[in-house]
């Protein structure tokens, strides 16, 4: 560590989790350690995609999707009359 606190790091762990100059990088201590995690930035108009309540959705689509509880149609107005039903 330099004198104003600057650090270094290695250019394999920069690699390995590929960080990039300008990436924010978060820092935790935890049990007596520090620990350094690069920082999502998620742009305001993309927001809503990471709320609490839209992440649940997404993993509900996903265990419908994987379970097989989904239907394909071959036009809108198949989709639409299923949905009539």
């Amino acid at each position: 560590m330099r004198e104003r606190g600057q650090l270094t790091i290695p250019a394999e762990i920069r690699q390995a989790i590929e960080l990039k100059a300008g990436d924010i990088l978060e820092f935790e201590i935890v049990d007596g350690r520090i620990v350094i995690s690069p920082k999502l930035v998620i742009e305001p108009e993309q927001a809503w995609f990471w709320t609490k309540r839209w992440q649940k959705m997404e993993r509900e689509a996903d265990e419908d999707v994987t379970a097989g509880r989904v239907r394909e149609f071959d036009s809108v107005d198949d989709l639409i009359a299923d949905l009539d039903r």
